[in-house]
């Protein structure tokens, strides 16, 4: 039988809040500061995943060694931090899920790589009520580490090993495996080759937010 799930913990981009908008204007913003085209929204999504270093890269083909980077991620991250939540929503079935925690008494939290000058700005300006927000602020070492699922489960008083945790990047999966949790790979958010994921040895795939307020609806029906 399985064991009654105690917490469940969800990465933030790309998982819980589609905020790629957000990072497609701004990054667009430059780029016609800069005299350059805009660049069409598919080009830029499934980079964001991978943080500020593949997203001004996939914009302006610069690398950390080019001159021209570190002026450039300065302008992107200011610019970014100014209106963090202009158009960044929370994937639907967000208020499904969170609702169904609140009626079962399970805590939830956020744990992301996103850092801390972002990602508490952003929760508090959607009104997430997320019990812990675990950035890599917090800890020494970040995702796939499992240090920052471990800290959450600490601060909602729950069991890692009857907890689940939900991730759209490679790292959120072995994170949560090495936390000795359940983990479900959301194949919805911003992945590059949606073909790696079946060798993330996630316990779950679901491929729409739908999908995944129905696995969790399942799992929670006995907690």
């Amino acid at each position: 039988m399985t064991s009654p799930v105690s917490v469940v913990l969800f990465d933030l981009d790309g998982t819980l809040l589609d905020t790629a908008p957000d990072f497609i204007r701004c990054l667009n913003e430059l780029r016609r500061q800069a005299g350059l085209a805009s660049l069409d929204d598919s080009l830029i999504r499934p980079s964001v995943s991978d943080g500020a270093q593949a997203m001004i890269f996939t914009c302006f083909g610069l690398m950390p060694d080019d001159p021209g980077y570190a002026p450039q991620l300065d302008r992107f991250l200011d610019l970014y931090e100014k209106t963090v939540a202009e158009c960044t929503r929370p994937y639907p079935g967000l208020d499904t899920i969170t609702g169904l925690l609140a009626r079962r008494n399970i805590p939830w939290g956020i744990v992301t790589n996103k850092p801390a000058r972002f990602t508490r700005p952003l929760v508090k300006a959607l009104g997430l009520s997320a019990g812990a927000v675990i950035c890599p602020d917090d800890v020494r070492n970040r995702k796939p580490d499992p240090e920052s699922l471990f800290m959450a489960c600490e601060q909602l008083a729950a069991d890692p090993a009857r907890g689940i945790y939900v991730g759209d990047h490679q790292r959120d999966i072995e994170a949560g495996r090495r936390a000795g949790m359940q983990t479900v790979a959301a194949a919805y958010g911003y992945i590059n080759n949606p073909d790696e994921i079946a060798g993330w040895q996630a316990d779950y795939v679901v491929t729409t937010p739908a999908s995944l307020v129905s696995l969790l609806k399942t799992r929670l029906q006995h907690a």
